[in-house]
């Protein structure tokens, strides 16, 4: 019976964690770094259809108030949820710190936290408005550091960064 009920309250611990993380900070090399840019570039979408929805909603002659917290919470789940790959996942473990006398380097550096800068700051304003051009401009800020991330190389074979 005490078995049982161990065993019962540990499956009820490990089902019971109500937050559960995308990547740990263990060097595992299962997550590849494309897959990250292509959620955010998912995220996005999400995020532009939203604002789209919320401004249908918003203009309608009956407005349905459920519906439209509906959107504006997936608007900014969606945020966050760049913000956590933009800060957890690529400013945390996968930019990597470069010496200012490495010029070339120091550049490439500057420009990833620049443009990853530039993804988290748009994808908090969007959280705050339904104004499409922040849209653009989290566009804009992940090609750009998909060009200073990626260079002229994407992936090798495993999935790692070359």
């Amino acid at each position: 019976m005490k078995k049982t009920l161990s065993l019962i309250t540990l499956l009820v611990l490990v089902f019971s964690v109500s937050k559960s993380f995308a990547h740990c900070e263990v060097p595992c090399g299962i997550y590849t770094d494309e897959l990250r840019i292509e959620l955010i570039k998912e995220h996005i979408q999400t995020i532009e259809k939203a604002m789209k929805k919320i401004d249908e909603i918003q203009s309608a002659e009956d407005v349905n108030y459920n519906q439209l917290v509906r959107w504006i919470n997936t608007k900014e789940h969606h945020a966050k949820l760049i913000q956590e790959i933009a800060e957890q996942y690529f400013l945390t473990q996968r930019v990597k710190f470069a010496d200012p006398g490495d010029e070339e380097k120091y550049n490439k550096y500057i420009a990833q936290l620049t443009s990853l800068h530039g993804l988290i700051v748009y994808s908090m304003k969007s959280k705050q408005s339904i104004d499409l051009a922040n849209i653009d401009k989290m566009k804009e800020s992940l090609t750009a550091f998909e060009d200073s991330y990626f260079g002229e190389h994407r992936h090798n074979k495993e999935g790692s960064h070359k």
